[in-house]
């Protein structure tokens, strides 16, 4: 029998369950040059999100002309 890949998917929306997360580090318990790192990638995340939705509206605005 194959065997089938297994895959894990946090959830982030739901109040964490005793035993469930045993292996998820706490923010705090993040070394600081982690924290750091993760930090400046979600900012970078953020950014490029906002201007990739500042593109996409001047793309449309020049499609109603």
């Amino acid at each position: 029998m194959p065997r089938q890949p297994m895959t894990c998917q946090f959830d982030l929306f739901s109040a964490p369950q005793r035993g469930k997360t045993a292996g998820t580090p706490q923010w705090p318990e993040l070394p600081e040059e982690t924290r750091q790192a993760l930090t400046v990638l979600i900012v970078r995340l953020f950014v490029d999100h906002a201007k990739c939705g500042h593109a996409c509206q001047q793309k449309e605005a020049g499609h109603d002309a």
